[in-house]
């Protein structure tokens, strides 16, 4: 059945963007530590992407899991980029504080596709991935050649990996992207099992998502899993936004706002973030990073807080919730 890979004990599980160095410089070790208190805290959905660090994050993914029996956990990484190895002058700037020796190129053909594929499990040590994104096939990535590559993905992608689903080689697939129109496109012209939304949907900034993105699909039967439910950081406080430095107009008095409230009713802003997300129907998974393993236990002991029905309400009633959002009941 589809979407049926991720269930009640995936609610929560730890992406790789942290891991692959994107905010500070983690070792080996420390990246270590982190995925195996994830794993002692119960985690069993891990997400990652070969982008992540140029490589970098995939394998430290893999070299922890693939120690454990794959049927207990769902692994999922991502394809849209192929690396090739070079000399350290010749490592293109990224948002990567310390990545690999490794170049990339964007490409969604089908050939792509299965050489990304083989690519990850070589990496990985895994043998299958059950979850695969077409990644970063949005105009925020891509830029003015994203019809070119849509078509591409349309012709090549798509159609690969519902076969290699269909197959089964992979167990499900869909868009793991920062915008919305790439996920409603795909669902357009292909039939994907579940997407990765990566930037589109927090407690901070939901309304688009609530009018466009949710609607088309339920609708389409396609399930979703939050990226950057914490808008990368700045729910906890620091100075980012969905990755960015630039923080958005009015952002941090509606920030504070949310923490003043949350306060008032003895839980934190993180919790009530965590919670928002999962409260939509859609969403059946939330997969926030970290560079620290009390993130992860944060994480988990956020997932178990109970938060009172008023304090939704305070929210709705202060305008700081669209009220055509789902919460927590």
């Amino acid at each position: 059945m589809k979407n049926e890979i991720i269930t009640d004990k995936h609610k929560v599980g730890l992406g790789g963007v942290a891991i692959g160095t994107a905010f500070d410089i983690i070792s080996d070790e420390e990246a270590n530590e982190i995925l195996a208190r994830a794993w002692d805290v119960g985690i069993r959905y891990f997400d990652t992407s070969p982008w992540y660090g140029l490589t970098k994050s995939e394998r430290r993914f893999g070299s922890f899991l693939q120690n454990k029996k794959h049927e207990d956990f769902v692994f999922s990484t991502k394809v849209g980029r192929l690396f090739n190895e070079v000399p350290e002058s010749e490592v293109p700037p990224t948002m990567w504080k310390a990545p690999y020796n490794y170049d990339f190129k964007h490409i969604y053909t089908g050939d792509a596709v299965k050489k990304s594929i083989e690519d990850s499990l070589k990496r990985t040590g895994l043998d299958h991935i059950d979850i695969v994104y077409v990644h970063d096939l949005s105009e925020d990535q891509v830029g003015d050649r994203y019809p070119y590559y849509l078509e591409q993905a349309r012709k090549g992608a798509f159609k690969v990996l519902s076969e290699l689903r269909d197959e089964g080689v992979i167990k499900a697939w869909g868009m793991g992207v920062n915008k919305i129109e790439p996920i409603l496109d795909c669902i357009e012209s292909a039939d994907p099992d579940i997407c990765l939304s990566a930037t589109q949907y927090s407690i901070l900034d939901h309304e688009d998502a609530v009018d466009r993105l949710l609607p088309a699909v339920k609708k389409a039967g396609v399930k979703l899993v939050s990226g950057a439910g914490f808008n990368s950081g700045f729910i906890a406080g620091r100075e980012r936004f969905n990755y960015k430095d630039i923080i958005p107009k009015g952002m941090h008095q509606k920030r504070d706002q949310i923490d003043a409230i949350a306060k008032k009713y003895d839980v934190s802003i993180l919790d009530a973030a965590l919670h928002f997300v999962l409260a939509a129907d859609e969403f059946v998974s939330i997969i926030p990073g970290a560079s620290k393993t009390e993130q992860v236990e944060g994480n988990i002991n956020s997932s178990q807080k109970e938060i009172p029905i008023d304090f939704w309400k305070e929210l709705k009633s202060q305008g700081l919730i669209y009220d055509k959002a789902q919460v927590p009941q």
